[in-house]
């Protein structure tokens, strides 16, 4: 009896742990018109759980490009194809958009304060990008709504800094990936506040790209464990006696 509560114990813990996605997140408020030190490290962080995987730099399009946008990703064993819908249009560095710029190459994809989305044709479970100029002028986080494969929605909230320096070229990375519920879209509520936004090297994949690196239980998630070993332990010895 006491194998088998421990051994249901433990699977209820592993699937408290695995029941939302794991983000990653990395932000530099002031840079020098490059992918700034913690938004690099939060990307290569994220990557580090995901093989195989490519990466949108927008610079197949054309200036001026509008949505929708027909994205096309690799996948663990199909092509994973998407279309970026909503306000926006690319653009490019040095067009007079101060504190916006691409993280790589030139092109990026720029929207205003409204909201933009991307459906995936391809159920997916990873998804992460790079965001340019976001921050200033805003009062509310930018957050991304979740669809998954069975319809139900849910939110992530971006953990920007607010009023940052309308010319401090602030870069963030966010990014997730969930091995336990698939997605079919996600859509972008710009922080309020009237601004332009750029995004860059966007990421997607699916569960078979997903290789975790070690990701270990929250705390809490042990010390559940703990007291729960702890408690059979005492349990045993009470028979014992």
């Amino acid at each position: 009896m006491r194998k088998i509560l421990l051994a249901t114990a433990l699977l209820a813990l592993t699937g408290a742990a695995q029941a939302t996605p794991i983000t990653f997140f990395g932000e530099d408020p002031v840079t020098a018109g490059v992918l700034g030190p913690n938004s690099a490290a939060a990307r290569a962080s994220f990557l580090s759980n995901l093989t195989g995987v490519g990466n949108e730099d927008f610079e197949s399009f054309t200036i001026g490009d509008s949505a929708p946008l027909a994205l096309t990703f690799p996948g663990s064993t199909t092509s994973l194809t998407a279309d970026l819908t909503g306000t926006g249009s690319i653009d490019t560095a040095g067009s007079g958009n101060p504190g916006r710029f691409a993280t790589s190459g030139v092109n990026f994809w720029e929207t205003s304060t409204g909201s933009f989305g991307i459906n995936f044709a391809n159920a997916i479970s990873a998804f992460g990008f790079n965001g340019i100029d976001i921050g200033d002028f805003v009062t509310n986080q930018l957050t991304l709504t979740l669809t998954d494969s069975s319809g139900g929605t849910s939110s992530l909230a971006v953990p920007h800094s607010l009023n940052i320096g309308n010319s401090d070229n602030a870069t963030l990375f966010f990014g997730f990936y969930d091995t336990a519920t698939t997605y079919t879209s996600i859509a972008f509520t710009n922080a309020g506040g009237g601004d332009v936004f750029a995004f860059d090297d966007m990421v997607i994949g699916d569960r078979g790209q997903i290789t975790p690196n070690g990701d270990v239980p929250e705390p809490s998630i042990l010390a559940l464990l703990g007291l729960g070993l702890a408690g059979i332990g005492l349990q045993r010895r009470k028979l014992k006696a």
